[in-house]
Protein backbone atom coordinates (compact mmCIF):
# COMPACT_ATOMS: atom_id res chain seq x y z
CA UNK A 1 0.00 0.00 0.00
CA UNK A 2 2.91 2.31 0.64
CA UNK A 3 3.91 2.55 -3.08
CA UNK A 4 0.29 3.34 -3.96
CA UNK A 5 0.16 6.17 -1.48
CA UNK A 6 3.48 7.50 -2.80
CA UNK A 7 2.12 7.42 -6.35
CA UNK A 8 -1.06 9.20 -5.33
CA UNK A 9 0.91 11.78 -3.41
CA UNK A 10 3.15 12.48 -6.39
CA UNK A 11 0.49 12.47 -9.15
CA UNK A 12 -2.54 13.80 -7.31
CA UNK A 13 -3.07 16.42 -10.06
CA UNK A 14 -4.14 13.66 -12.49
CA UNK A 15 -7.54 13.67 -10.76
CA UNK A 16 -8.68 16.81 -12.59
CA UNK A 17 -8.13 15.63 -16.20
CA UNK A 18 -9.59 12.25 -15.29
CA UNK A 19 -12.70 13.98 -13.99
CA UNK A 20 -13.04 15.90 -17.27
CA UNK A 21 -12.71 12.70 -19.30
CA UNK A 22 -15.27 10.88 -17.17
CA UNK A 23 -17.66 13.82 -17.44
CA UNK A 24 -17.41 13.82 -21.25
CA UNK A 25 -18.07 10.08 -21.38
CA UNK A 26 -21.06 10.46 -19.08
CA UNK A 27 -22.58 13.29 -21.15
CA UNK A 28 -22.11 11.31 -24.38
CA UNK A 29 -23.82 8.31 -22.82
CA UNK A 30 -26.70 10.51 -21.66
CA UNK A 31 -27.19 12.00 -25.14
CA UNK A 32 -27.20 8.54 -26.68
CA UNK A 33 -29.74 7.36 -24.12
CA UNK A 34 -31.99 10.32 -24.95
CA UNK A 35 -31.80 9.60 -28.67
CA UNK A 36 -32.63 5.94 -28.11
CA UNK A 37 -35.54 6.91 -25.88
CA UNK A 38 -36.86 9.35 -28.50
CA UNK A 39 -36.66 6.74 -31.25
CA UNK A 40 -38.44 4.22 -29.04
CA UNK A 41 -41.25 6.72 -28.40
CA UNK A 42 -41.58 7.39 -32.14
CA UNK A 43 -41.83 3.68 -32.88
CA UNK A 44 -44.46 3.21 -30.17
CA UNK A 45 -46.41 6.22 -31.45
CA UNK A 46 -46.32 4.92 -35.01
CA UNK A 47 -47.53 1.48 -33.87
CA UNK A 48 -50.37 3.09 -31.93
CA UNK A 49 -51.39 5.13 -34.98
CA UNK A 50 -51.32 2.02 -37.15
CA UNK A 51 -53.53 0.13 -34.73
CA UNK A 52 -55.93 3.08 -34.58
CA UNK A 53 -56.12 3.24 -38.37
CA UNK A 54 -56.75 -0.50 -38.61
CA UNK A 55 -59.47 -0.27 -35.96
CA UNK A 56 -61.11 2.63 -37.77
CA UNK A 57 -60.97 0.74 -41.06
CA UNK A 58 -62.63 -2.35 -39.55
CA UNK A 59 -65.19 -0.26 -37.69
CA UNK A 60 -65.68 -0.23 -33.95
CA UNK A 61 -68.46 -2.40 -32.51
CA UNK A 62 -71.34 -0.40 -31.10
CA UNK A 63 -72.21 -1.31 -27.51
CA UNK A 64 -75.91 -2.20 -27.27
CA UNK A 65 -77.85 -1.17 -24.15
CA UNK A 66 -78.94 -3.83 -21.66
CA UNK A 67 -82.50 -5.16 -22.08
CA UNK A 68 -83.47 -4.09 -18.58
CA UNK A 69 -82.17 -0.57 -19.01
CA UNK A 70 -84.71 2.08 -19.74
CA UNK A 71 -84.34 3.84 -23.10
CA UNK A 72 -82.63 7.18 -22.84
CA UNK A 73 -84.86 10.12 -23.56
CA UNK A 74 -84.30 11.67 -26.95
CA UNK A 75 -82.86 15.17 -26.80
CA UNK A 76 -84.89 18.15 -27.77
CA UNK A 77 -84.89 19.08 -31.47
CA UNK A 78 -83.12 22.38 -30.82
CA UNK A 79 -80.38 20.70 -28.78
CA UNK A 80 -79.90 17.95 -31.40
CA UNK A 81 -79.62 20.47 -34.23
CA UNK A 82 -77.23 22.60 -32.19
CA UNK A 83 -74.90 19.66 -31.49
CA UNK A 84 -74.88 18.64 -35.16
CA UNK A 85 -74.09 22.19 -36.27
CA UNK A 86 -71.21 22.47 -33.78
CA UNK A 87 -69.78 19.16 -34.99
CA UNK A 88 -70.03 20.26 -38.63
CA UNK A 89 -68.22 23.50 -37.83
CA UNK A 90 -65.46 21.61 -36.05
CA UNK A 91 -65.12 19.19 -38.94
CA UNK A 92 -64.83 22.07 -41.41
CA UNK A 93 -62.00 23.57 -39.36
CA UNK A 94 -60.23 20.21 -39.24
CA UNK A 95 -60.69 19.81 -43.00
CA UNK A 96 -59.18 23.25 -43.59
CA UNK A 97 -56.20 22.51 -41.35
CA UNK A 98 -55.55 19.17 -43.02
CA UNK A 99 -55.89 20.64 -46.52
CA UNK A 100 -53.47 23.45 -45.63
CA UNK A 101 -50.79 20.99 -44.55
CA UNK A 102 -51.42 18.85 -47.64
CA UNK A 103 -51.00 21.94 -49.86
CA UNK A 104 -47.68 22.74 -48.16
CA UNK A 105 -46.53 19.18 -48.76
CA UNK A 106 -47.61 19.25 -52.42
CA UNK A 107 -45.64 22.46 -52.82
CA UNK A 108 -42.52 20.36 -52.22
CA UNK A 109 -43.69 17.34 -54.19
CA UNK A 110 -44.64 19.22 -57.37
CA UNK A 111 -41.88 21.85 -57.42
CA UNK A 112 -38.68 20.27 -58.75
CA UNK A 113 -36.62 23.27 -57.64
CA UNK A 114 -37.71 22.77 -54.02
CA UNK A 115 -37.07 19.05 -54.26
CA UNK A 116 -33.52 19.75 -55.39
CA UNK A 117 -33.01 22.33 -52.62
CA UNK A 118 -34.57 20.15 -49.87
CA UNK A 119 -34.32 16.51 -51.01
CA UNK A 120 -35.12 15.11 -47.56
CA UNK A 121 -38.80 16.05 -48.00
CA UNK A 122 -39.19 13.36 -50.68
CA UNK A 123 -36.90 10.77 -49.09
CA UNK A 124 -38.93 8.19 -47.18
CA UNK A 125 -35.74 6.80 -45.66
CA UNK A 126 -35.47 9.84 -43.41
CA UNK A 127 -37.06 8.99 -40.03
CA UNK A 128 -38.93 12.29 -39.65
CA UNK A 129 -40.19 12.21 -43.24
CA UNK A 130 -41.37 8.63 -42.78
CA UNK A 131 -43.17 9.62 -39.57
CA UNK A 132 -44.88 12.48 -41.40
CA UNK A 133 -46.02 10.16 -44.21
CA UNK A 134 -47.44 7.71 -41.68
CA UNK A 135 -49.29 10.53 -39.90
CA UNK A 136 -50.68 11.69 -43.23
CA UNK A 137 -51.97 8.22 -44.03
CA UNK A 138 -53.64 7.95 -40.64
CA UNK A 139 -55.31 11.38 -40.98
CA UNK A 140 -56.51 10.56 -44.49
CA UNK A 141 -57.94 7.26 -43.30
CA UNK A 142 -59.86 8.86 -40.42
CA UNK A 143 -61.19 11.78 -42.47
CA UNK A 144 -64.99 11.68 -42.87
CA UNK A 145 -66.61 11.88 -46.27
CA UNK A 146 -68.06 15.33 -45.60
CA UNK A 147 -68.66 17.83 -42.81
CA UNK A 148 -72.27 16.60 -42.54
CA UNK A 149 -71.17 13.10 -41.54
CA UNK A 150 -72.26 12.10 -38.06
CA UNK A 151 -69.45 10.88 -35.86
CA UNK A 152 -69.35 9.70 -32.30
CA UNK A 153 -67.42 11.67 -29.75
CA UNK A 154 -64.59 9.13 -29.77
CA UNK A 155 -64.34 9.19 -33.56
CA UNK A 156 -64.25 12.98 -33.63
CA UNK A 157 -61.55 13.06 -30.94
CA UNK A 158 -59.52 10.46 -32.79
CA UNK A 159 -59.70 12.40 -36.05
CA UNK A 160 -58.80 15.67 -34.30
CA UNK A 161 -55.73 14.04 -32.72
CA UNK A 162 -54.72 12.59 -36.08
CA UNK A 163 -54.85 16.01 -37.74
CA UNK A 164 -52.80 17.52 -34.90
CA UNK A 165 -50.19 14.76 -35.26
CA UNK A 166 -50.18 15.38 -39.02
CA UNK A 167 -49.43 19.08 -38.56
CA UNK A 168 -46.72 18.51 -35.96
CA UNK A 169 -45.05 15.77 -38.01
CA UNK A 170 -44.92 17.96 -41.10
CA UNK A 171 -43.48 20.93 -39.20
CA UNK A 172 -40.76 18.76 -37.67
CA UNK A 173 -39.92 17.11 -41.00
CA UNK A 174 -39.81 20.48 -42.79
CA UNK A 175 -37.47 22.03 -40.22
CA UNK A 176 -35.19 19.03 -40.35
CA UNK A 177 -35.13 19.04 -44.17
CA UNK A 178 -34.24 22.73 -44.24
CA UNK A 179 -31.51 22.08 -41.67
CA UNK A 180 -29.74 19.20 -43.38
CA UNK A 181 -30.49 20.21 -47.02
CA UNK A 182 -28.17 18.06 -49.17
CA UNK A 183 -25.67 17.10 -46.46
CA UNK A 184 -26.58 13.42 -46.82
CA UNK A 185 -25.16 13.33 -50.38
CA UNK A 186 -21.55 12.86 -51.40
CA UNK A 187 -19.41 15.54 -53.03
CA UNK A 188 -20.04 14.20 -56.54
CA UNK A 189 -23.77 13.95 -55.90
CA UNK A 190 -23.85 17.57 -54.69
CA UNK A 191 -22.14 18.65 -57.89
CA UNK A 192 -24.82 16.83 -59.86
CA UNK A 193 -27.52 18.61 -57.84
CA UNK A 194 -25.89 22.00 -58.50
CA UNK A 195 -25.76 21.21 -62.22
CA UNK A 196 -29.42 20.21 -62.15
CA UNK A 197 -30.29 23.55 -60.49
CA UNK A 198 -28.55 25.52 -63.23
CA UNK A 199 -30.11 23.46 -66.01
CA UNK A 200 -33.55 23.77 -64.43
CA UNK A 201 -33.25 27.57 -64.58
CA UNK A 202 -32.66 27.31 -68.34
CA UNK A 203 -35.43 24.74 -68.82
CA UNK A 204 -38.12 27.01 -67.37
CA UNK A 205 -36.72 30.26 -68.76
CA UNK A 206 -39.18 31.73 -71.27
CA UNK A 207 -36.42 33.80 -72.82
CA UNK A 208 -34.66 30.64 -74.02
CA UNK A 209 -35.55 28.91 -77.26
CA UNK A 210 -37.69 25.75 -77.21
CA UNK A 211 -34.72 23.67 -78.33
CA UNK A 212 -32.55 24.97 -75.46
CA UNK A 213 -35.30 24.27 -72.95
CA UNK A 214 -35.83 20.74 -74.21
CA UNK A 215 -32.11 19.96 -74.01
CA UNK A 216 -31.89 21.44 -70.49
CA UNK A 217 -34.95 19.43 -69.41
CA UNK A 218 -33.39 16.17 -70.59
CA UNK A 219 -30.14 17.02 -68.82
CA UNK A 220 -32.06 17.74 -65.58
CA UNK A 221 -33.70 14.30 -65.75
CA UNK A 222 -30.32 12.68 -66.33
CA UNK A 223 -28.65 14.49 -63.42
CA UNK A 224 -31.46 13.66 -60.98
CA UNK A 225 -31.64 10.01 -62.02
CA UNK A 226 -30.63 7.93 -59.01
CA UNK A 227 -30.51 10.91 -56.64
CA UNK A 228 -34.09 12.16 -56.28
CA UNK A 229 -37.25 10.28 -57.23
CA UNK A 230 -39.66 12.59 -59.05
CA UNK A 231 -43.35 11.78 -58.94
CA UNK A 232 -45.44 11.60 -62.10
CA UNK A 233 -47.30 14.76 -61.10
CA UNK A 234 -44.03 16.68 -60.63
CA UNK A 235 -42.83 15.54 -64.07
CA UNK A 236 -46.10 16.70 -65.65
CA UNK A 237 -45.83 20.13 -64.00
CA UNK A 238 -42.21 20.50 -65.11
CA UNK A 239 -43.00 19.43 -68.68
CA UNK A 240 -45.82 22.00 -68.76
CA UNK A 241 -43.37 24.75 -67.76
CA UNK A 242 -40.82 23.61 -70.33
CA UNK A 243 -43.41 23.46 -73.12
CA UNK A 244 -44.50 27.11 -72.70
CA UNK A 245 -44.19 29.08 -75.96
CA UNK A 246 -42.19 32.26 -76.17
CA UNK A 247 -44.29 35.38 -75.64
CA UNK A 248 -43.85 37.49 -78.76
CA UNK A 249 -45.88 40.25 -80.33
CA UNK A 250 -48.58 39.27 -82.82
CA UNK A 251 -47.88 40.52 -86.30
CA UNK A 252 -50.88 41.90 -88.17
CA UNK A 253 -52.08 39.67 -90.98
CA UNK A 254 -51.98 41.35 -94.38
CA UNK A 255 -54.54 39.93 -96.82
CA UNK A 256 -52.90 38.54 -99.91
CA UNK A 257 -53.81 40.28 -103.13
CA UNK A 258 -55.68 38.15 -105.64
CA UNK A 259 -54.40 38.95 -109.17
CA UNK A 260 -57.58 37.56 -110.70
CA UNK A 261 -59.82 40.00 -108.84
CA UNK A 262 -60.06 43.55 -110.22
CA UNK A 263 -60.03 46.45 -107.78
CA UNK A 264 -63.41 47.75 -106.73
CA UNK A 265 -62.56 51.38 -107.62
CA UNK A 266 -59.92 51.93 -110.30
CA UNK A 267 -57.40 54.64 -109.53
CA UNK A 268 -58.02 58.03 -111.11
CA UNK A 269 -55.70 58.71 -114.06
CA UNK A 270 -53.06 61.33 -113.47
CA UNK A 271 -53.13 64.29 -115.85
CA UNK A 272 -50.26 66.59 -116.49
CA UNK A 273 -49.73 69.59 -118.73
CA UNK A 274 -46.79 69.12 -121.05
CA UNK A 275 -44.22 71.87 -120.87
CA UNK A 276 -40.94 72.48 -122.60
CA UNK A 277 -38.92 71.75 -119.47
CA UNK A 278 -39.70 70.62 -115.95
CA UNK A 279 -38.70 72.48 -112.85
CA UNK A 280 -35.90 70.95 -110.74
CA UNK A 281 -38.27 70.25 -107.87
CA UNK A 282 -40.57 67.92 -109.87
CA UNK A 283 -40.57 64.33 -108.75
CA UNK A 284 -41.91 61.22 -110.43
CA UNK A 285 -44.77 59.62 -108.38
CA UNK A 286 -44.23 56.01 -107.34
CA UNK A 287 -46.08 53.55 -109.57
CA UNK A 288 -49.13 51.95 -107.97
CA UNK A 289 -49.21 48.84 -110.13
CA UNK A 290 -46.69 46.50 -111.58
CA UNK A 291 -47.15 48.07 -115.06
CA UNK A 292 -44.25 50.08 -116.46
CA UNK A 293 -44.27 53.73 -115.50
CA UNK A 294 -45.76 56.08 -118.16
CA UNK A 295 -44.12 59.17 -119.57
CA UNK A 296 -42.34 61.27 -118.38
CA UNK A 297 -39.20 59.20 -117.62
CA UNK A 298 -35.87 60.33 -116.20
CA UNK A 299 -33.38 61.51 -118.79
CA UNK A 300 -30.30 59.36 -119.36
CA UNK A 301 -28.14 62.04 -120.91
CA UNK A 302 -25.07 63.12 -119.04
CA UNK A 303 -25.81 66.83 -119.38
CA UNK A 304 -28.93 66.64 -117.22
CA UNK A 305 -28.70 66.98 -113.47
CA UNK A 306 -29.70 63.94 -111.43
CA UNK A 307 -33.37 63.91 -110.52
CA UNK A 308 -34.36 66.27 -113.34
CA UNK A 309 -37.18 65.19 -115.65
CA UNK A 310 -37.28 65.95 -119.36
CA UNK A 311 -40.15 65.50 -121.76
CA UNK A 312 -39.82 65.15 -125.54
CA UNK A 313 -40.58 68.17 -127.54
CA UNK A 314 -43.32 68.05 -130.12
CA UNK A 315 -42.06 68.19 -133.71
CA UNK A 316 -43.90 70.35 -136.24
Amino acid sequence: MEPLFQFLGSYWWLVFPLMGVMGGIGSAWERGARRRHKRRLEVLHAKAELKAAQAAARGKPVALPAPSAAPAPSPAPAARYGATGAQATQLERLFAAQDAVTARWLDYELDVAKLIAFPAMSDGRQPLTAAFLRAKRVADGLRPASAKARLTRDQLTEYRNAVADFEVAFDVAERDARRIKDSSFTVMERKRLDTAKQLLTIAIDQAATPAERQVAYRRVREELDGLISLSDEAIEVLEGKVALELTTGVMPQVPSADPRRAPATPPAPQTSTPTDAATPRDRIPAPRTSQPAPWPVPARSSDTAPGRVTRPKSHP
